[in-house]
């Protein structure tokens, strides 16, 4: 049984790493002022996660390539949990001492503030670690100020603007890291084109199979897994490449392959539905309208 340790609460990552805790739910750890060697004597295989966390991961020399160039990013790579999330630590050096920073923060921090709902929005927190936010120097600087305001925020007497300054600057972090994830994935071009492709054979492939009339409409999760990305990140990866959805995509390439056996007059247009997956030749029906224009039957006969 793998032995996991339960961070609930920001006090108990503070607990972990010998910490002050200045505020019950929200927290900075800068590594190069804790002291290792007092750290608790106790190795674990995973973290589950009651909060928000980020770590600011510092790796210097190390190299990251894509698409065949390489990127210079030393500083370091962002990491993102979301509450009820577990982090496995497979192959973990016990004696690693981490480098750079963490950001927690519990879900009832932003309770009566905008951010309760808009945190659902930034996608990355279910990322995979291999999916993590890779800063260049600059976007290193603007994440390394916000981290110092909210520690300053966090350092001063409570008043009533304490919450809002803190919020606001969790905010404004996590609107920087959209904006950093979206140069990441503009750099990735070469790489996410080749996943692209990947996908598009997969979907062809899938089609072609028994794969449809045994296990249905393929889901998006299905591609992500095939390809080793996470679900986000690979809905993100398309809608950035294409402007379309995941969903949307692979209805796309329904459509088309739909389109083709359509023609063929030999088939009904409930075996054509059952063909493709769908489990009533309604739905299919109902789907090739909304996307086509006009009905299987109907399109047949314009065809024709």
């Amino acid at each position: 049984m793998k032995n996991i340790l339960e961070i609930k609460t920001v006090a108990d990552y503070f607990k972990l790493r010998n910490c002050e805790v200045l505020h019950p739910l929200v927290g900075i750890v800068d590594f190069d002022k804790v002291n290792e060697n007092e750290y608790p004597n106790t190795s674990y295989d995973a973290f589950h996660f009651g909060c928000y966390a980020i770590f600011l991961k510092d790796a210097v020399g190390c190299k990251i390539k894509y698409g065949g160039k390489s990127y210079d990013y030393d500083e370091g790579t962002l990491v993102f949990m979301a509450p009820n999330q577990t982090i496995e630590l497979d192959g973990y050096d016990p004696n690693f001492v981490p480098k750079g920073y963490a950001l927690l923060f519990h879900p009832d921090l932003l309770l009566g503030t905008a951010m309760a709902k808009k945190v659902v929005e930034y996608n990355f927190f279910a990322y995979s670690s291999h999916e993590a936010l890779h800063l260049s120097s600059k976007e290193r600087k603007i994440i390394l100020s916000l981290l110092d305001k909210i520690q300053f925020e966090l350092e001063q007497n409570m008043d009533k603007h304490s919450k809002k300054l803190i919020v606001a600057n969790i905010e404004l972090f996590l609107d920087y890291c959209l904006r950093f994830y979206d140069r990441q994935f503009l750099t990735r071009e070469v790489v996410n084109q080749s996943a692209l492709q990947k996908f598009d054979t997969l979907l062809v492939d899938y089609f072609s199979s028994e794969k449809p009339k045994t296990y249905g409409l393929p889901s998006v999760g299905y591609f992500a897994e095939q390809l080793n990305l996470s679900p986000n990140y690979f809905g993100d990866l398309v809608k950035k490449e294409t402007g379309k959805s995941a969903q949307e995509y692979i209805q796309g390439k329904l459509i088309n392959i739909a389109k083709e056996k359509v023609f063929d007059p030999s088939k009904s247009v409930s075996e054509i539905a059952y063909e493709l997956g769908f489990k009533y030749p309604q739905h299919f029906s109902r789907l090739f309208k909304q996307k086509v224009g006009y009905s299987p039957k109907d399109f047949r006969s314009s065809i024709n």
